[in-house]
């Protein structure tokens, strides 16, 4: 198993503060699908993250392979109804604590 960051890239540098009810509405659903994540082992940690220059999302996963990564990625439900693309990206020596 490795670990690799998922970045979740919002529609627009605003999203964070002008969502909308609709994409507030999805947002729940995505964050219940990482709950979902976290609890059953495939996440370490996940969250939005407040960066000047515009919010993300990020986590870091534990997968068998960058595949597997990206498919849980493309399974996020920001990203399957359009509210957002993401990157994922290997983190070959990671240190993890006990």
């Amino acid at each position: 198993m490795g670990h690799y960051l998922y970045k979740l890239i919002p529609p627009r540098r605003t999203f964070m503060a002008d969502m909308t009810a609709d994409e507030a509405a999805i947002m729940e659903q995505h964050f219940a699908y990482w709950a979902g994540l976290l609890e059953g082992g495939a996440v370490v940690v996940y969250g939005p993250v407040n960066d000047p220059a515009g919010g993300y999302g990020l986590a870091i996963l534990e997968a068998a392979n960058e595949q597997v990564a990206r498919n849980i990625g493309d399974a996020d439900p920001a990203v399957a109804n359009h509210l957002g693309s993401f990157q994922v990206f290997e983190m070959p020596a990671t240190i993890v604590r006990a």
